[in-house]
């Protein structure tokens, strides 16, 4: 349903996405914390007013969205106010220093942190992006939490490219595959990873992503019996065995196979491990009679 329409109907977007919010946050911060989001929530709104995103939804969907993803990471309580306040500097007339004043320095320094990695001014593209690569690494070192946050912010920038034109789509792709799925991977965000890569691939080479999208659906059959089947098979081995350890199956992500098929010049119908399997041991002993 698109934001028009749920204003319409007296939803808003903005307020629907604050209490999905506020549920994940309300499984692991205490009454105090939720009262500091609450009010970082009314200051974004209340600056952001009057401001919208491309897709038509009000701004400080944006911000929210972004502190969603966080939560789900059970980001702490800093972290989410910093990703609900993280356009201001750069985009309305609030300062540093206002933020300090209202929420406190550790706040403060996470949202000007991250409105330096997004604030590039540099002459060519190449130039740019060294620039940016630098500011990660410095932003990294000083606090993991800015990095975090901008992920965060990327991801979701990712996801809303539709409405862009696709040179731009790709310029932004490009610079999301070079620099931040990287960091991601470094930083051990695994799923964040995998969605910029595949929304990334999408951007990019949309026709080679929709081609590869279809011959996998076409080609995996029951996704969800194969993997249960397989899983049951290990399970059954390994408790033959006497192995304790978790499993978890999954179909392997459009953008790893694409990158196979490149790296090894192979057709899809040469790629045959489409499904990926982790096994789980509680020591390196078990690990290895696995």
């Amino acid at each position: 349903m698109s934001a028009q329409a749920l204003t319409a109907i007296g939803e808003r977007p903005e307020q629907l996405l604050f209490d999905e919010l506020n549920t994940l946050l309300s499984k692991y911060l205490d009454a105090p914390h939720l009262d500091q989001i609450f009010q970082a929530y009314q200051y974004g709104a209340e600056h952001h007013n009057g401001q919208f995103r491309k897709t038509g939804e009000p701004y400080i969907c944006h911000p929210l969205a972004v502190a969603i993803s966080l939560a789900k990471m059970r980001m702490d309580v800093h972290g989410i106010m910093a990703a609900i306040l993280h356009d201001l500097i750069e985009d309305t007339d609030v300062s540093k220093e206002n933020i300090l004043e209202l929420f406190g320095e550790d706040v403060a320094e996470l949202v000007d942190g991250v409105t330096k990695l997004t604030q590039l001014n540099c002459k060519t593209k190449a130039e740019a992006q060294a620039e940016n690569v630098r500011k990660m690494c410095l932003a990294m070192a000083k606090d993991m939490r800015v990095i975090i946050v901008k992920l965060g912010d990327r991801l979701h920038n990712m996801k809303t490219l539709g409405v862009m034109r696709p040179e731009k789509k790709r310029r932004i792709a490009k610079e999301t595959i070079d620099i931040y799925t990287p960091i991601a991977n470094r930083l051990g965000m695994n799923n964040i990873r995998h969605q910029l890569e595949s929304l990334c691939f999408e951007a990019m080479y949309p026709m080679r992503y929709r081609i590869l999208d279809s011959a996998v659906k076409k080609a995996r059959g029951n996704r969800k019996e194969i993997i249960e089947n397989i899983t049951n098979s290990l399970k059954t081995r390994l408790h033959q065995e006497h192995v304790s350890c978790d499993i978890q199956g999954r179909e392997k992500y459009l953008y790893s196979i694409y990158k196979k098929m490149l790296t090894k010049k192979l057709s899809f119908s040469d790629i045959f491990d489409v499904y990926a399997f982790r096994i789980q041991c509680a020591d390196v002993d078990t690990c290895y009679r696995v």
